[in-house]
């Protein structure tokens, strides 16, 4: 073998990066929009990239379609939501495909199932439990797009599963794992903000963000990543990278650890007005009774957070925590049965609250820190419902119309002061 052709194996051996890239619904809102989408897929496989493109439904097709949904029926039925809502990517792939065959690029678009994506759990919420992404490898070594449905998957069953809201992030990171790539998370922002720029005047784009860091802020309510997501990427290790699908600049990279620097302590500010509280009163205080309540809520499919027990006297307890409001009226009869089962003396709600929540590695590095938040609220006249905290956040609930103000007041203190 001559030295020229060692060194063309070598050139085309570094040009071939695998990728994944996720556009959302806004990104593919339109036909034009389309167009604009196929010419950013074209500067990627320009750069050496094979791609496979996860695409969201058009614009605002979920929210209609779940609106119609609503003007047929009262009823809530999971299975056929999932049948209603997965058109709405199906529509996108095949029109993708066909916007990038018209510019002369080699695609194939795939529903979930052809995809190979696997899915359990409860409808509107499945869980991926694997990927054999066979076919789509296979149309990325023939020199084709491969453009696959995202929020999806199938069931063994063989119904279809959709993902939950913001699913499509998660289809991407998955198929990124599976086949050994990056993911680029392409949407209509330059890449992670410290905090909602709708809100906060003067919002800082994160050049990096840790996969620990990123979990916790979308966890606590912010809608740049599904936090299910980051849970993947973290897992595998998959490169991961937030950036714009409207403008060419380098976004956000979600990675292991930052480098190093002694920079902000606290990354973000997110509120989350999308939570109620409920509080099991007068709960009998033996052993078990905690684990069989949050059994019971688990086994119905809601999930509970920010859970805190008050010691009371006379052997009886108060159990409050939040779940999303989407899961209320479920929550509600789960708890007031186990309240007669149980004999506790009750069940109390608030829909009119909002938890805030500052996000950082350097929290557990600045014991101050709390103080100097709770100290800010109080500055604002903002009453705290609730405290929780863990190594990489603080979080207060407060009452829903303070939120905005506590997440101004926060950033303003913790990010533009560049307050350690």
């Amino acid at each position: 073998m001559s030295e020229e052709t060692r060194n063309t194996q070598k050139s085309d051996e570094k040009i071939q990066k695998v990728a994944v890239l996720k556009f959302g619904g806004s990104s593919v809102a339109d036909a034009n929009r389309m167009r604009e989408v196929s010419l950013i897929i074209r500067r990627y496989l320009d750069r050496g990239y094979l791609l496979a493109v996860i695409v969201s439904a058009m614009g605002n097709t979920t929210n209609n379609l779940l609106a119609l949904a609503q003007d047929v029926s009262d009823e809530f039925d999971g299975r056929e939501i999932d049948q209603l809502l997965a058109t709405g990517e199906q529509q996108s792939v095949a029109l993708l495909a066909l916007a990038l065959k018209q510019e002369g690029i080699p695609a194939q678009s795939f529903t979930a199932a052809q995809a190979g994506f696997h899915a359990k759990g409860f409808p509107t919420e499945g869980r991926i439990y694997r990927v054999d992404p066979k076919s789509v490898t296979e149309a990325m070594e023939s020199g084709k797009v491969a453009v696959v449905a995202g929020f999806q998957a199938i069931t063994d069953d063989g119904d279809v599963i959709t993902l939950g809201r913001g699913g499509s992030d998660l289809s991407a990171v998955a198929l990124a794992a599976a086949i050994g790539g990056e993911c680029h998370i392409l949407k209509d922002v330059s890449g992670v903000m410290s905090a909602d720029p709708r809100i906060v005047k003067s919002p800082v784009k994160l050049n990096y963000f840790t996969y620990k860091e990123c979990m916790e802020l979308s966890s606590l309510g912010a809608k740049m990543l599904q936090a299910r997501s980051v849970e993947v990427a973290a897992r595998y290790e998959v490169p991961l990278h937030v950036a714009s699908s409207f403008v060419d600049e380098e976004g956000t990279w979600i990675v292991k650890s930052n480098p190093v620097s002694e920079g902000l302590a606290i990354k973000g500010v997110v509120h989350d007005a999308k939570v109620a509280k409920i509080v099991m009163m007068g709960v009998p205080d033996v052993p078990g009774i905690a684990g069989r309540l949050f059994f019971s809520l688990a086994d119905n499919g809601i999930g509970a957070e920010m859970i805190i027990q008050n010691n009371m006297r006379g052997g009886l307890n108060d159990i409050g925590f939040l779940v999303k409001k989407e899961y209320l009226d479920g929550a509600i009869d789960v708890c007031r049965d186990f309240s007669l089962d149980v004999g506790a003396q009750g069940v109390s709600f608030n829909t009119e609250i909002a938890r805030v929540s500052i996000v950082g590695a350097g929290i557990a590095n600045h014991p101050d820190i709390p103080s100097r938040m709770f100290t800010t609220l109080a500055q604002e006249g903002i009453n705290i419902d609730m405290i929780a905290s863990t190594a990489l956040a603080v979080t207060c609930v407060v009452a829903a119309p303070r939120a905005e103000d506590a997440v101004r007041a926060l950033h303003e203190h913790f990010i533009e002061e560049g307050a350690v």
